[in-house]
């Protein structure tokens, strides 16, 4: 394991391979600000799909959909160190037990706040939600905007990524598809 302290020594080599003065005043602490913003920035590492969603209630009968929509969030590309944000949509339809709706979001965090690509993302909540859920269907839509797009290499500015995951009766049924993507549109 590395320690904090090699880390931020790290950061300091990557600052002496960009600046010809890595130690003047404005970079003096540079390498503890990184390390102190990458704790936070790659909090999932640090988080558990399991105890996120082992919070449920009764869902009193409801077998309608559950749909968060427009959940805003932040992760970093695996492959250039990049930012992407966006907004997800997370869906499920109940069997027995429905999660608090703050625990959609904090699943999405949990897998975004890593080194990340979109499609792993919409897999992985799509699939923790099967996993400790057990519903009729999930579904996850993720639309985000890779700063390895917009920042380099082909520089497209306005370009939008959409994945989608979908699971049981959403994967099944073009009836329960339809009825989400209208809520989603709705909710816009």
């Amino acid at each position: 394991m590395v320690t904090r302290s090699e880390a931020e020594d790290a950061v300091h080599t990557l600052l002496e391979y960009l600046e010809s003065d890595p130690n003047r005043e404005g970079l003096m602490d540079t390498p503890k600000r990184v390390i102190d913003s990458w704790d936070e920035v790659f909090a999932g590492y640090k988080t558990n799909a399991a105890d996120l969603l082992e919070a449920t209630f009764n869902a009193e009968g409801y077998d309608g959909i559950v749909l968060l929509s427009n959940i805003e969030f932040h992760s970093t590309c695996e492959h250039h160190l990049q930012p992407f944000s966006g907004k997800a949509h997370v869906a499920y339809i109940p069997v027995d037990r429905i999660v608090g709706i703050s625990k959609l979001a904090r699943i999405i965090d949990h897998h975004a706040l890593r080194l990340q690509n979109q499609e792993r993302i919409t897999n992985d909540v799509a699939n923790d939600l099967v996993q400790h859920l057990n519903p009729l269907g999930a579904a996850v839509i993720i639309q985000a905007s890779h700063g390895c797009m917009r920042c380099r290499g082909v520089k497209k500015q306005n370009a939008i990524m959409t994945t989608s995951a979908m699971r049981g009766v959403f994967f099944e049924k073009q009836e329960a598809r339809n009825e989400l993507m209208q809520l989603i549109e709705n909710s816009s």
